[in-house]
């Protein structure tokens, strides 16, 4: 297993590329984080290499990690997966662990909620996603599993989302299920 992964960390200049892009970003859509401040940001970012090296496994895979909000409680920044579609690295998964071992043949490679875990973020709830979709038009031509109420996955069933005729529209299937197209968003919070 490379050394950066074990750690959690990035090396100095992995860090200050990934800083840029995310400046950039935060930069380029104001319109997500009104009334915050980069600055701000980037000091709680440089002091929590596990978080950063987590934002740079969102970046990796697609997701395009941007500030949605800030929580003034704990005082912590709050990112989201803000790729125009489900992440391309995140895709063609099953729900969680159980739905992969119930497959007896075509496996998926992996599943959702164990990646997201692996990366160190949550996957979206019903709520953080409708909250994202006020900020933009994402997943208009891909979808995103979503966090599962244990009642419904319990019964075999999974959550998923996406935009299609200018509404979100809340699905279920198989937790077992994947398509080429369907991936998942995650959240953190620094």
């Amino acid at each position: 297993m490379p050394e950066n992964i074990i750690k959690k960390k990035l090396s100095p200049e992995q860090a200050k590329e990934l800083l840029s892009t995310l400046k950039a970003r935060f930069e380029k859509n104001m319109n997500r984080h009104k009334g915050l401040e980069w600055a701000k940001v980037q000091v709680k970012l440089e002091a929590n290499s596990e978080k950063l090296w987590t934002l740079n496994e969102m970046e990796i895979s697609g997701g395009e990690p941007d500030v949605v909000g800030h929580d003034k409680k704990t005082d912590e920044y709050i990112f989201y997966d803000c790729s125009a579609e489900s992440p391309k690295d995140r895709r063609s998964l099953c729900y969680d662990c159980e739905a992969l071992e119930s497959r007896k043949e075509h496996k998926p490679e992996d599943n959702a909620v164990d990646v997201a875990a692996a990366i160190g973020i949550e996957l979206l709830s019903e709520e953080q996603y409708r909250e994202l979709q006020k900020l933009g038009k994402f997943d208009t031509k891909t979808s995103s599993w979503i966090k599962t109420p244990a009642a419904i996955r319990k019964l075999g069933g999974a959550l998923f989302c996406d935009r299609r005729y200018d509404h979100v529209f809340v699905y279920h299937n198989g937790a077992e299920s994947y398509y080429a197209a369907r991936g998942f968003r995650g959240s953190l919070r620094v």
